[in-house]
């Protein structure tokens, strides 16, 4: 029996052999082609299990079997690319299960949602807001992403400023470990966790020999920790064991490993309350100098986001109006389009700005908002730069739609050229923005590359999108040459090589570059205590190389 004959025998599920399901999942959101063997879609949490067990038991005869997860497929590091088997968990694995810990039926308390990990997340977020809830880390990518690989890259976005990243909002996950058995994974007490470790099964030795990890090295991983506000580079070893509290919370270090630890088979996920009232104020900077103190007295009245595009951005939401205007919701599509003209004339008259800067205030007291706004512009006014305060939500629409449709754009009109997502989340803290930014420019102009710049200038978390002709060596040969320059650079100032986006093939091997030998050691050493033969999303996190990175290129 061939590979999809003998795992037939043993699921429920589907499995898919033939040329066209393996392009398929070839591909996902990255630079990468990389063939799996099988594709296989699980029915329901048994039939994980044993797939599980079928590629600890025939691993002795086939080294290279193992399973990467996939829900949407939209990660834009190759996290969902696998050489073995692909389980696609967006067929059997979606739904809500249902809501739990509602302290008010408006939602006004917040609550909490089980979820499978196949559900998308433009399915997810109607319901929720029927409860007047919401899970605000959604990603600008919301309506392609599924809640699966929001918890394995431990997902970001616009609201991340003031909630924080997807790491704050799971409370409980089931996970199938190597050992093929399915475990409740939750915050410990330092009662619960010693019972944990001396249960002496494989349960109780993991949670013991990552104790003893944790422990035996705390000075290091917490020196290690990187001091931004958003980070998805590496294992996230400083955030499970609080000593003060007495908390062990493994759900920590599993979000955000991108499925090289377990199998997540559901999540429980706190929600907060959707606020009543928005308002945006944009400010359209002529030139990045006061970037850093404009951000940093932004900041001080706490708005929910402050986010950002560039001029090439703008010029591309320009260039392509009609085609942008379609995406957005809207009773009078002319009436919209004219609402651009006041930036068409400012262009016109004063030139691009380098940077727009979209800083949003959101509450449950419009006359607070207001007031917010008020003081904004006062606070800000020195800096002399064009600023603008919506007077609508479909003005402010507007705003959001160039921001959100950027590299959709990008991806759709640059005829014999695609995006090309390599340092496409590099993370500094705002003030260093204004030295940081031209020095990264500069670098890509320097290898003439064409590309666009949006992101999270609260965070300084920024998103760099080259559009490049993957048909030609030359440009293969650009992206570690590149990447080399821009890492370098985002390390001299204490950065994160990633933000939100995760490590996945493309990063993977620069992690010593931004951690060090000693700390990526005890990354494999705890990739080796959840999942000791490696049959679990391999090469992400801990065993990439550069080699791979260029042999797995694609070529269109």
């Amino acid at each position: 029996m061939n590979l999809k004959e003998e795992i037939a025998e043993k699921i429920e599920g589907e499995c898919f052999e033939d040329v066209e399901t393996l392009d398929v999942y070839s591909r996902d959101a990255s630079l990468f082609e990389v063939r799996p063997k099988l594709v296989v879609f699980p029915k329901n949490r048994a039939d994980l299990q044993a797939l599980v067990r079928f590629v600890n038991e025939n691993r002795a005869k086939d080294p290279t079997l193992s399973i990467t997860m996939r829900a949407a497929g939209s990660c834009m590091s190759g996290g969902s690319l696998n050489e073995s088997i692909i389980a696609d968990v967006s067929k059997h694995f979606g739904g809500i299960l249902g809501f739990e810990d509602m302290h008010s039926g408006d939602g006004a308390s917040g609550g909490s949602v089980r979820v499978l990990p196949g559900t998308f997340y433009r399915d997810f977020e109607p319901k929720t807001l029927e409860k007047g809830l919401i899970l605000p880390c959604f990603t600008a990518s919301k309506n392609i992403c599924a809640l699966g690989g929001m918890i394995a890259n431990n997902s970001a976005g616009e609201k991340t400023l003031r909630y924080g990243k997807m790491e704050n909002f799971v409370q409980e996950l089931r996970v199938i470990f190597s050992d093929g058995n399915e475990y409740l994974v939750r915050p410990l007490s330092r009662r619960e966790l010693d019972l944990k470790m001396s249960q002496g099964n494989f349960e109780g030795d993991l949670y013991k020999n990552l104790f003893e990890l944790i422990t035996q090295n705390q000075e290091k991983i917490l020196a290690a920790k990187p001091q931004v506000s958003k980070n998805s580079a590496g294992y996230y070893l400083w955030n499970v064991w609080n000593e003060r509290a007495g908390i062990f919370d493994l759900t920590k270090l599993i979000v955000g490993s991108q499925g090289t630890l377990g199998i997540v088979t559901e999540a429980k996920i706190r929600l907060v309350p959707v606020e009543k009232y928005s308002k945006l104020f944009v400010v359209f900077m002529r030139d990045l100098k006061n970037l850093g103190s404009l951000v940093e007295e932004i900041l001080t009245l706490k708005p929910e986001t402050v986010e950002s595009y560039d001029d090439s951005t703008m010029k591309l939401a320009i260039r392509f109006l009609p085609e942008m205007l379609k995406t957005m919701k809207t009773s009078s599509f002319f009436k919209l389009m004219f609402s651009f003209i006041p930036e068409v004339l400012m262009m016109l008259t004063g030139g691009i700005p380098k940077l727009i800067l979209l800083v949003e205030f959101s509450g449950n007291d419009e006359k607070q908002i207001a007031e917010k706004m008020k003081q904004l512009r006062l606070k800000i006014s020195h800096f002399k730069f064009k600023m603008r305060e919506t007077k609508s939500m479909s003005e402010s629409e507007k705003y959001w739609t160039i921001r959100r449709e950027s590299f959709n754009l990008l991806r759709k009109h640059v005829r014999g050229m695609r995006t090309a997502p390599f340092i496409d989340d590099v993370v500094v803290r705002p003030e260093f923005l204004p030295e940081f930014l031209p020095k990264m420019r500069a670098i890509l102009d320097r290898y003439k590359l064409i590309y666009t710049i949006a992101g999270h200038a609260g965070n300084g978390n920024f998103h760099i999108i080259p559009l490049m002709d993957m048909t030609k060596k030359e440009n293969h040969d650009l992206i570690p040459v590149v990447s080399e320059e821009i890492f370098d650079l985002v390390k001299s100032y204490d950065g994160s090589f990633t933000g939100e986006h995760n490590d996945g093939i493309i990063r993977t091997p620069y992690l010593e570059k931004m951690y060090g030998a000693e700390i990526v050691a005890l990354f494999q050493q705890a990739k080796d205590i959840f999942d000791p033969h490696n049959i679990f999303n391999p090469g992400k996190k801990v065993g990439g190389t550069v080699d791979y990175i260029m042999a797995h290129l694609a070529n269109k």
